[in-house]
């Protein structure tokens, strides 16, 4: 198991003990115990086959066309936001390294930070929207600077500030994040 998925599990166990979920269980007991006041992050779902794609140059999963979605695609590497199955923004996105992918399925928007720092990697993540564990949509200078020559730690990475900075400004906490790879 890669270091990153050992720290993460590390965080996720914390997380359980700080809320008391441990008292009287096992750790594998616990894992399954999913109390309201922590994040868990989601397993992935499987990837967005043709059949679910909405015809266009943006390769939409239909999944994304109700309600307010951050749908995230890594073949065409882009985020829409879409609001009610409509585009309300567009912005270029970068992933994660292969030795540190982001993942892909279904979440939802658990935390926003406008001015985070990493404290795994003491990167600056302005504009952070997190949907599964430490990994964020977030504006990345570094993106901006070098483009698609680099790659994250796992976050989805936005090269133009001012377009994260809408998109911040409207998304909600609970608004759905749908990544693939269609």
């Amino acid at each position: 198991m890669g270091i990153l998925r050992k720290l993460g599990a590390a965080v996720t166990a914390a997380a359980f003990v700080g809320v008391g979920a441990l008292t009287g269980t096992t750790a594998a007991e616990a894992a399954t115990v999913t109390p309201t006041a922590v994040v868990v992050p989601q397993k992935a779902t499987a990837t967005a086959s043709a059949s679910t794609l909405v015809k266009g140059k943006l390769r939409i999963d239909k999944r994304c066309m109700k309600g307010r979605v951050l749908c995230i695609n890594k073949r065409t590497r882009k985020l829409v936001f879409m609001v009610n199955g409509k585009p309300a923004a567009i912005a270029d996105a970068r992933f994660g390294a292969r030795s540190t992918p982001t993942r892909q399925g279904t979440f939802k928007v658990y935390r926003k930070s406008k001015n985070h720092v990493s404290s795994l990697y003491k990167s600056p993540m302005p504009y952070a929207m997190f949907f599964s564990g430490g990994q964020a949509v977030h504006y990345s200078a570094d993106f901006k600077a070098r483009g698609y020559s680099g790659a994250s730690h796992g976050c989805v990475n936005i090269r133009d500030k001012k377009k994260i900075a809408w998109i911040f400004a409207r998304v909600h906490i609970g608004d759905k994040v749908i990544v693939y790879n269609a």
